[in-house]
């Protein structure tokens, strides 16, 4: 699994915000976890692969707001032990 993380201008408030997770969901079927900070200009996801970081960019940009960066790592899942 994959964690992206988006620098992104131009988100204002929650419905900036809802609509960039809509143009991730749209580009990147498979993508969980899906946030956007509109305070921070960031959203965040996981995915299984890696994704196409222009088509992802692409699509958001349609939608009025400016992608600065796109960066992908791999993700580990944290696990909360109860011993």
């Amino acid at each position: 699994m994959y964690k992206t993380i988006l620098k992104i201008d131009g988100m204002m408030c929650g419905m900036c915000e809802a609509h960039v997770n809509d143009a991730i969901r749209k580009t990147v079927p498979d993508a969980k976890k899906v946030k956007s900070s509109h305070s921070r200009g960031e959203s965040s996801f996981v995915s299984e692969t890696i994704p196409n970081a222009a088509e992802v960019k692409a699509e958001i940009e349609k939608t009025g707001y400016t992608v600065f960066s796109v960066n992908s790592e791999p993700y580990k899942k944290r696990f909360i032990g109860l011993f």
